[in-house]
C-alpha cells in the first residue's frame, strides 16, 4: 500500500505547528517567500536578518541533514532542471505579486480567516489544477 499520503499529512502537520509555533512564538505569520527575501535583501523591514537566515538554513538544512543520515530520501524532479527552473522563478513572482505565498497565506491567513489569505490560497490551487492539467495535456507530465 502506498504511504506517500501519509507522509504528506504528517508533512502538512509539521507545517502547520511549525506556523503556530512562529505565530505564537514570533508574532508574526510564517511566510517563508518574505523570509527567504529578507535573507536576499538585508535592508527589508520586518522580522530581523538573523532569525530570517536561521529560518532559511532550518528549512533547506534539515532535510538535507536527515537525508545525509539515512532518515529521509532525496528524490529527482519529475520534470527536467530547466522547467523546475521557470517553475520556480514563476513561484517566486507569484508568491511576491500576491505579498505572499502558501505558508503565509494558505497556512496562517486560512486558519485565521483572512479574507486574502483565502482568495490568494483559492487562486493558487485553481492555477496550480490547470497548471498540471495543461502540463499533462501537452505530454510535461507524468
Amino acid at each position: 500500500m502506498p504511504t506517500d499520503w501519509i507522509l504528506g499529512l504528517i508533512g502538512g502537520a509539521l507545517i502547520g505547528l511549525a506556523a503556530a509555533v512562529f505565530l505564537l512564538g514570533m508574532g508574526r505569520i510564517m511566510g517563508a517567500s518574505g523570509l527567504i527575501a529578507g535573507v536576499i535583501d538585508p535592508g527589508a523591514r520586518g522580522t530581523p536578518w538573523l532569525e530570517r537566515a536561521l529560518f532559511v538554513l532550518g528549512l533547506v538544512g534539515m532535510p538535507a541533514l536527515l537525508v545525509a543520515l539515512g532518515a529521509g530520501h532525496g528524490s529527482a524532479p519529475v520534470v527536467g532542471w530547466p522547467a523546475l527552473v521557470v517553475a520556480g522563478l514563476l513561484v517566486g513572482f507569484g508568491s511576491r505579486l500576491a505579498n505572499g505565498c502558501t505558508s503565509g497565506h494558505g497556512v496562517g491567513g486560512v486558519s485565521r480567516l483572512a479574507p486574502r489569505g483565502i482568495a490568494a490560497t483559492a487562486t493558487y490551487m485553481g492555477f496550480g489544477v490547470v497548471g498540471v492539467l495543461v502540463a499533462r495535456l501537452l505530454g510535461l507530465a507524468p
